[in-house]
C-alpha cells in the first residue's frame, strides 16, 4: 500500500539552555511506516547537504509518531528548511506511490498466490470424510445424506 502524508501543522519549541536554535515539530496527516520515515529522513539529509546552518541540525529519529522533529533550527535557515522539508515529503510520497505501480502490484499478487498454495486449507464437513479404499463416491455421499 502506498503512503501519502502531508504536513498539517508546524510549531517551534525552545531548546534547553545552551542549545542552538529551536526544536521544530511538523505534524503529519498520519503515522508513517518505518520505511517511509527512513526515506524522508534520507531525502531531507540530501536536501540539506552543503547548507552551512544544517551542520548543527539534529535529524536522528526525525519521524516521531505522526511528527517530524528537527532540533537546532536557526531563524535564518527556517525558510530554506521549510522548502527542503516539503520537497523531501513530496518526493517520499511520490516514491511510495511509484512503488505500488502495476508491476509491483502484479509481483505482490504472485507472492500471495504462492502463499495460498502453502496455507492449510480450511476443513468442511464435506471434505473431512475420506472415502475408504475401494469405496465409490456414491457410498461416501450416502453416509452424509442417507
Amino acid at each position: 500500500m502506498s503512503e501519502d502524508y502531508r504536513i498539517v501543522e508546524v510549531r517551534g519549541e525552545p531548546l534547553s539552555a545552551g542549545g542552538a536554535g529551536v526544536l521544530v515539530r511538523a505534524r503529519l496527516s498520519g503515522c508513517p511506516s518505518r520505511r517511509w520515515s527512513s526515506a524522508v529522513s534520507t531525502r531531507l539529509a540530501s536536501e540539506l547537504v552543503g547548507r552551512a546552518a544544517a551542520r548543527h541540525l539534529r535529524t536522528d529519529e526525525l519521524v516521531q509518531g505522526d511528527e517530524i522533529a528537527i532540533q537546532g533550527v536557526a531563524a535564518s535557515e527556517a525558510p530554506a528548511l521549510a522548502d527542503a522539508l516539503q520537497r523531501a515529503v513530496d518526493a517520499t510520497n511520490q516514491a511510495s506511490a511509484q512503488a505500488r505501480s502495476p508491476a509491483a502490484h502484479a509481483a505482490q499478487q504472485a507472492t500471495h498466490a504462492v502463499a495460498e498454495q502453502i496455507a492449510p486449507q480450511p476443513r468442511t464437513a464435506l471434505n473431512a470424510v475420506r472415502p475408504a479404499a475401494g469405496a465409490d463416491a456414491k457410498t461416501n455421499v450416502s453416509q452424509w445424506f442417507g
